[in-house]
């Protein structure tokens, strides 16, 4: 393919050129349609595995992490997700989020990961 001097062009040859990539990315559109189809499936059909980045999700999601807030009443938060209603009430009432915090317990044997290098 021919490069193309795109700052030597004027405004309508650069709207014309515009046209024809948009053609050909619709025809393109098209023609993988009809190839999906034919295997039976739809563009809706993988629709969220390309917005996801190619059906992995986040190594995260779905695991569980220790508490770190305790609310009076024994409820606890993580500090993922929206913040409790328990928890913003009683920052309303002029309580700290700090005050909510859950002391570790120090624990003995654990080992450092190594890091990889």
């Amino acid at each position: 393919m021919a490069k193309i001097n795109l700052s030597r062009m004027d405004v309508q040859a650069l709207i014309d050129l515009r046209k024809q990539v948009e053609d050909t990315l619709v025809s393109q559109r098209s023609t993988l349609e009809r190839e999906l189809a034919a295997l039976g499936g739809s563009i809706a059909s993988i629709g969220g595995k390309v917005a996801r980045g190619g059906g992995r999700g986040s190594a995260l999601k779905g695991k569980k992490v220790a508490p770190k807030y305790r609310g009076p009443d024994c409820e606890t938060w993580a500090g993922r997700g929206a913040t409790p209603r328990w928890l913003n009430s009683a920052i309303k009432e002029g309580k700290k989020l700090e005050s909510f915090l859950i002391k570790k317990a120090s624990v003995k044997g654990k080992k450092k990961r190594k890091s990889e290098g």
